[in-house]
């Protein structure tokens, strides 16, 4: 049987320490990179994208789609549960912020405007990623 993975809690300068600054920002800051400045957005082979924090697979790259925004954009996670999300009312706009389920890292916000069969756009920050190939072993989770 498979469940989410115990949630992953640690200081924050320890993640400042193990992630650097840029996907310290985005991860434990909610920032957001510049659209178009991933080489994750232009990725198109098969693989899994893990959380760059923690590295819990959120996404298969079968599930991922050219959404023309700027950014890594998936039509669905790998697993409903490892994705987590809350009301994002920053902007002045009401918005849905999706995270890592298991270390809480910022991934990015998910819209209703994305293709079938869900329907769903989970426009990820690529710093909030790393691309593992297929065929490659995934990174053991970080504990």
């Amino acid at each position: 049987m498979s469940g989410p993975a115990q949630p992953l809690q640690k200081p924050a300068d320890e993640w400042r320490r193990i992630l650097g600054s840029a996907r310290y920002a985005i991860l434990f800051g909610e920032g957001t990179e510049p659209p178009w400045s991933s080489p994750l957005n232009a990725l198109k082979e098969p693989g899994t994208f893990v959380c760059a924090g923690c590295h819990a697979p959120l996404f298969d790259a079968a599930a991922k789609f050219d959404s023309g925004t700027g950014w890594p954009s998936f039509f669905r996670p790998i697993d409903a549960q490892s994705l987590a999300t809350r009301a994002d009312l920053k902007l002045g706009m009401r918005r849905t912020e999706h995270h890592c389920a298991r270390c809480g890292g910022h991934q990015g916000h998910v819209f209703e405007d994305g293709p079938p069969p869900t329907g769903l756009r989970y426009c990820n920050n690529g710093g909030a990623l790393l691309f593992i190939p297929e065929g490659q072993a995934l990174p053991p989770l970080r504990g």
